[in-house]
């Protein structure tokens, strides 16, 4: 803005706080403040791990007045629940907690990793035979292909995609052409990605030739596009990448495109990891 467009402090109109237009007060009262209650729950928490739907649509639900808690309508946030004792409604139905339910993916590749997709392809949560609303544990992109966890633990969805308690995970990824010594070992180093260096990674040679070098590379907390785009940044093209390993957890009995339970000592693992348990 010109100098000559700024308007004129002096000239401008004073008007009394008293008659200046207010806003309508908002229904989300102090949405993030403080902790649930002893043995509470926040309710957007609740439904969202019940299946109803995602924790930001579940709280949009409850300031549109369809949830009720002991008969009584909720219109306004922060609202607390204790899952124990509390009947929810949504619009007159029931919330039931669902059973847990956890599954190793065995992801193809041209398989996405999202519940919605208005191309209507192929989706991870389509693999897995389970009557519950599941979700990826983090994505692999189209791309790459191999282990994903899917489940409807909110909780430990939101534990394992977070930097604190991110699992190692093992790629095996396929390079055209013969990788030199140096460039691998300035790979295990840590690899320098548009945000910064990132972490350093073990690596293990599983072939390598004049048509192609295989890799085993376990990162933690890393992100296999992230891979991707440090091969591609080396001048190095990248033919397939798989996850074959997260944390201790392998993709063994599971093959391409199946999807098997996780077992008990599997899941307290991933909980232990994650300080669940």
């Amino acid at each position: 803005m010109d100098t000559q467009d700024k308007p004129d402090d002096r000239s401008s109109p004073k008007i009394h706080p008293s008659l200046r237009p207010q806003r309508a007060p908002s229904k989300r009262k102090g949405k993030a403040a403080g902790k649930a209650p002893k043995g509470k729950v926040r309710l957007q928490k609740y439904l969202a791990e019940a299946g109803i739907a995602a924790r930001r649509k579940c709280e949009e639900m409850i300031l549109e007045g369809v949830v009720e808690i002991n008969g009584k309508t909720v219109e306004s946030l922060p609202a607390f629940v204790e899952p124990d004792k509390d009947t929810v409604k949504v619009n007159g139905r029931k919330v039931k907690m669902p059973e847990r339910v956890y599954f190793l993916l065995n992801k193809p590749k041209n398989v996405i990793c999202t519940n919605f997709d208005p191309q209507g392809r192929k989706r991870a949560i389509d693999l897995v035979d389970t009557p519950f609303r599941v979700v990826c544990v983090g994505r692999l992109d189209t791309d790459t292909s191999g282990a994903i966890i899917l489940t409807n633990d909110n909780e430990l969805v939101n534990r394992m995609t977070h930097p604190r308690y991110q699992l190692p995970r093992t790629y095996e990824i396929r390079i055209q052409g013969n990788m030199e010594t140096a460039a691998i070992e300035k790979f295990k180093r840590g690899s320098w990605l548009s945000g910064g260096k990132g972490g350093a990674a073990q690596v293990r040679v599983i072939r390598r030739n004049n048509i192609e070098t295989a890799l085993e590379v376990t990162i933690q907390g890393g992100l296999h596009s992230d891979l991707r785009l440090v091969m591609y940044r080396e001048g190095h093209k990248v033919m397939a990448i798989r996850r074959t390993r997260i944390g201790t957890i392998t993709l063994k009995d599971t093959p391409m495109g199946c999807a098997r339970p996780l077992t008990k000592a599997q899941v307290d693992y991933l909980k232990k990891s994650t300080g669940m348990m």
